[in-house]
């Protein structure tokens, strides 16, 4: 493996090697507080294609949204039950026409938006029926036309139009293939199949776009490719799979198939540490991973120095929707 370059500002280097990539502590921004730029528990981040990132700010009930490293560029949403206000917003997701999902969770509905806030449409409500939510943990989008919702209060995974229209959902309470305890992070990869972060039973779950289980791997513990209620996870471009390894406040990542990799971070509130990390996003070019370190209210985005990029591919472009 040849030698990384190392940003020598806070220069961590962060665990080493995963076909070449190397991920090295970049920056980070945010902290506690309900000011411009300032968070309280954020639990979802999300990278647009223009470059910018937007943050579900989840204890001040709003969406910011940032430059690629961080600075300002604008918020919306108050505390209520009305059009483009929230009660904890914990999931976020961008469709590719630049259209804003949010899992307004204790609205127990989605609400989208356009890329600057304005209200485009909300469906959803509390309860056990099709297309109605426990509470709504997170919203990933997969083009061109359904919207997926981990619904974490009824063990289930629901699937919409883009506008809300019930299309389908699978699971139920367990610990059994196919089965979940608090589905909390959500994620499409490339090839169709869709990731669950099936925190209550510490473990990855993984299923074809209408819920046929393919596959699983995780037990309970602090080793390797084991989880403390893991809440996020994201597949990249490549098919990578990354994991928020919420209560061992680390980050691991893994094969398609789940064969461990990797994994960085410690418990801590220094750069490249984390307290319970819960959303992960990844850049365009796929070089540059987003994490909603949400007990430090911070995002922290770590540089992979390593990566080829080639941002026209199909895969990368699949990468925007998480």
């Amino acid at each position: 493996m040849k030698r990384p370059t190392v940003f020598l500002s806070l220069a961590v280097l962060i665990t080493a090697a995963c076909g070449g990539a190397v991920w090295v502590y970049e920056g980070s921004w945010g902290k506690g507080g309900s000011g411009d730029g300032e968070l309280k528990h954020p639990e979802e981040v999300a990278a647009a294609i223009f470059g910018n990132v937007y943050v579900a700010d989840t204890e001040n009930n709003r969406i910011q949204h940032f430059t690629a490293t961080g600075s300002f560029l604008g918020k919306w949403g108050s505390r209520g039950s009305g059009p483009g206000q929230f009660n904890k917003p914990t999931g976020i997701a961008l469709a590719p026409n630049g259209v804003v999902y949010v899992a307004d969770s204790l609205n127990y509905r989605i609400q989208y938006f356009s890329a600057t806030g304005s209200f485009l449409g909300a469906w959803g409500s509390k309860g056990r029926e099709a297309g109605k939510f426990g509470k709504p943990a997170t919203v990933e989008v997969v083009a061109p036309n359904r919207v997926y919702v981990a619904d974490a209060g009824n063990d289930r995974i629901q699937y919409f139009t883009p506008a809300g229209s019930f299309l389908g959902m699978w699971g139920v309470h367990g610990a059994g293939n196919g089965e979940f305890d608090t589905p909390a992070g959500l994620a499409a990869a490339p090839n169709g199949n869709i990731y669950v972060a099936d925190a209550g039973n510490d473990r990855v779950q993984y299923f074809t776009p209408i819920g046929v289980f393919r596959g699983k791997w995780g037990i309970r513990g602090g080793g390797q490719g084991q989880f403390q209620r893991p809440e996020g996870v994201l597949v990249g471009p490549t098919g990578r799979v990354f994991v928020a390894d919420t209560a061992n406040h680390r980050v691991q990542y893994f094969t398609a198939a789940g064969s461990f990799l990797s994994l960085f971070g410690e418990r801590g509130s220094g750069p490249g540490q984390f307290l319970f990390p819960v959303g992960v996003a990844l850049s365009l070019a796929g070089d540059r991973l987003y994490v909603a370190d949400a007990v430090n209210n911070r995002i922290q985005y770590f540089k992979d120095t390593e990566y080829a990029v080639s941002p026209t591919s199909l895969g990368r472009v699949k990468a925007l929707f998480r």
